[in-house]
């Protein structure tokens, strides 16, 4: 394989099926965009920047934490769009929390295969009906950030990103992940740092040690360390996002 295959975040895998689901009410709606059920979450007025955030899901899809973080990053000031190109077909159907086995039934490569498919298709389209209207996964913040289309993405603890998704970014990137994830891993890590250094792409990596691939977004809220770093994470891209939107 050339160097643009290799794999630096991995596939997902079982370190992805592990979560726990959060509490809290969702203050957002869901629409239809290009065809593709879709989460909106507005800012309060006061708070509205005129900026819009799209927020592509991990492969737990659309479910309660996912649309409490995008409330977070409207309460911010953004309005927030994710499309559920799982379609209805969200995680937490096969397994409920971390400890929980999934279903023996349950064929999660399967699963992943049929919704790559539809999302790798689908997901321009959207982004382009979002920009028509308004105007995932780490692979298509990357593939936006490649283009003209957007000013500054991030991504925690990512999956499913080759060398070349690190190549030739000509926007901002901010890389929210754990110490310990076999993911996205140490030595991984380190190749994409250095192929962002040397296209002179503009990043920022925060690193937290002792949580694994997830701790954005699928934390156990009740201890007070995993919390603490979810939020962080959320701060972290937040400031990230206004910082280069102020420029």
């Amino acid at each position: 394989m050339g160097d643009s295959d290799v794999f630096l975040a991995k596939p997902s895998a079982a370190c992805c099926l592990k979560g726990t689901i959060h509490e809290g009410e969702p203050r957002g709606c869901m629409t239809t965009i290009s065809g593709i059920e879709t989460y909106i979450s507005k800012p309060p007025t006061e708070k509205a920047n005129g900026y819009i955030l799209l927020y592509f899901s991990d492969v737990w899809g659309l479910f309660n934490n996912g649309l409490l973080i995008m409330d977070g990053f409207s309460e911010a000031g953004y309005l927030v769009l994710g499309l559920d190109y799982f379609r209805g077909d969200p995680m937490w159907k096969h397994r409920k929390n971390r400890h929980d086995p999934s279903d023996p039934n349950f064929d999660y490569e399967g699963r992943k295969r049929k919704h790559t498919a539809f999302a790798n298709k689908n997901v321009p389209r959207w982004i382009v009906e979002v920009k028509r209207q308004y105007c995932f996964g780490a692979p298509y913040v990357r593939d936006e950030l490649a283009g003209d289309g957007v000013t500054a993405g991030a991504f925690g603890h990512p999956a499913f990103l080759k060398e070349h998704h690190f190549l030739n970014l000509k926007k901002p990137l901010f890389l929210s992940c754990s110490e310990t994830d076999h993911t996205f891993d140490t030595k991984s890590r380190r190749r994409a740092l250095d192929l962002l250094h040397n296209g002179n792409t503009p990043h920022q990596l925060q690193l937290f040690a002792n949580v694994e691939h997830g701790f954005a977004l699928r934390g156990n809220m009740e201890n007070p360390y995993e919390r603490y770093v979810k939020e962080q994470s959320l701060r972290g891209i937040i400031e990230w996002l206004d910082f280069w939107l102020s420029q």
